[in-house]
């Protein structure tokens, strides 16, 4: 009789609950990763996170083979298909029990609850830990037992009961039998389409490096210098944490493990309680994976056509430097600066009026690190149809912004090579004050006017 350990979104072996239950059941133990192609693309997964995680699940698979955990790929196209993949694998390897950590997508609870029942049919016991959040999902709640829909008195309450509870890690597991010989172990190539070099390296003991190295050099200065896309000011941990290579819980508790306190410290703890909060959003508004908005009456809104100014916005050719650099640093690295998200989205949004819904599905098809709560909570804050939403009125501008946070224009420079020998005023707006670079364009919109119309359109719900 043997524990099946179903791999998701939680490639690691520490601080893993369904790892460790299974480990600690005195059987053999197998682990899995079911494949779904047709799934990822279904949900706008990218190349280059495709890619990544791949190749994290190889790794985690020479780890468990070091620990006689075998380690399976289960191929299936779709979740659909991945039941009957499953059900015929634990007939297959005699498995009495299976756990995994929950994930909070609509589809994935679908998956998971026909499994449950499947599986019950055939009297295997199937085990679901609360894995993706610092704070178990639907644990924080108001004093009348709501979900929380604003941050602040969200991230209150999570911090109190981080104090309260002073959570833990959950061991990593030690050898459970002769290793898994080489020849046995199942690995699957990383492919997929022409995704980018990863920007982070791959493997657990990297991602805990990546960690360290932040903490013990730039958290400090965190606060001061993450708003900065020419400085190297934040962590770039998201891909680890949008594939579950590192938990929220162990970046909570490393940084508090430091010693360290300050400013730095606890804006970035903070990042940490705005990704727990829109989990929790995911898990308790199920409308928000189904492409809806969250502010339900801003459904009303009548978006402009995408046409030619969405293609000039994805390929960064708007003709507004800050927004170019940021979206072309996303084609080619697979990543964007967080400030930058922002930036672009509200452009996307307000400026050019183009529903938030296609903006989200083009980050998610891009980024290594997209990870569908924290890219619609972002997206929808963007477009002031989320949760503790922008008030629409409140629009960056994009060259105030640009003069603010890539002041000598340096990462316009790296990105945008057309403006490279304009001085540190004119690389915001070319338009102002001589002729624009060759082979750039001029701006495909009046960021004033445009910002006129977009808060007279939201305006008018209110009417």
């Amino acid at each position: 009789m043997t524990q099946l350990v179903w791999f998701r979104n939680d490639l690691r072996l520490a601080d893993n609950p369904a790892l460790t239950a299974a480990c600690k059941s005195g059987q053999p133990v197998r682990a899995c990763f079911v494949v779904t192609p047709d799934q990822w693309q279904e949900h706008d997964w990218s190349a280059a996170r495709v890619k990544f995680l791949l190749s994290h699940a190889n790794a985690l698979a020479t780890q468990l083979a070091s620990l006689g955990i075998a380690f399976s790929f289960i191929k299936a196209e779709r979740f659909a298909d991945s039941l009957d993949a499953l059900e015929a694998f634990c007939r297959q390897h005699d498995i009495s029990q299976v756990h995994f950590n929950e994930e909070y997508g609509v589809n994935e609870r679908r998956r998971d609850k026909q499994f449950h029942e499947r599986l019950s049919a055939l009297e295997i016991p199937v085990n679901k830990y609360r894995d993706q959040t610092v704070a178990p999902v639907g644990q924080i709640l108001t004093q009348q037992n709501e979900p929380y829909s604003v941050f602040t008195p969200f991230s209150r309450r999570w911090r109190s009961w981080i104090e309260e509870t002073r959570p833990t890690l959950y061991p990593a597991p030690s050898a459970m039998g002769p290793a898994v010989t080489p020849e046995q172990t199942d690995t699957l190539p990383a492919p997929f389409r022409d995704a980018p070099e990863p920007l982070a390296a791959i493997g657990e003991a990297a991602a805990h490096d990546q960690l360290d190295e932040f903490l013990a050099e730039r958290a400090a200065g965190y606060k001061d210098n993450r708003d900065f896309p020419a400085v190297d000011g934040t962590s770039q941990l998201s891909p680890y944490l949008a594939n579950g290579v590192l938990s929220g819980r162990q970046c909570l508790i490393a940084a508090r493990q430091t010693g360290a306190s300050g400013e730095g410290i606890e804006t970035w703890i903070n990042e940490i309680a705005w990704r727990d909060f829109y989990i929790n959003i995911l898990y308790h508004y199920p409308r928000v994976s189904m492409g809806r908005a969250f502010k339900e009456e801003t459904e009303a809104l009548v978006w402009n056509e995408p046409g030619e100014h969405f293609e000039a916005w994805k390929e960064g050719r708007t003709g507004i430097p800050i927004v170019d650099a940021a979206m072309r640093q996303l084609k080619a690295t697979g990543w964007m600066h967080n400030r930058l998200r922002m930036i672009t989205a509200m452009f996307l949004t307000k400026n050019l009026f183009i529903d938030w819904r296609l903006g989200e599905a083009w980050f998610m098809q891009n980024l290594v690190d997209g990870f569908l709560a924290s890219n619609n909570g972002g997206w929808q804050w963007s477009a002031s149809t989320g949760t503790d939403a922008a008030p629409y009125f409140r629009v960056f501008n994009p060259e105030t912004q640009s003069e603010r946070f890539d002041p000598k224009g340096e990462f316009i420079r790296q990105w945008v090579p057309e403006l490279a020998k304009l001085d540190n005023k004119r690389i915001h707006d070319p338009s102002k004050g001589g002729v624009i670079p060759k082979g750039y364009p001029r701006p495909v919109v009046d960021l004033k006017e445009s910002r006129k119309e977009a808060i007279a359109k939201f305006q008018a719900l209110k009417d």
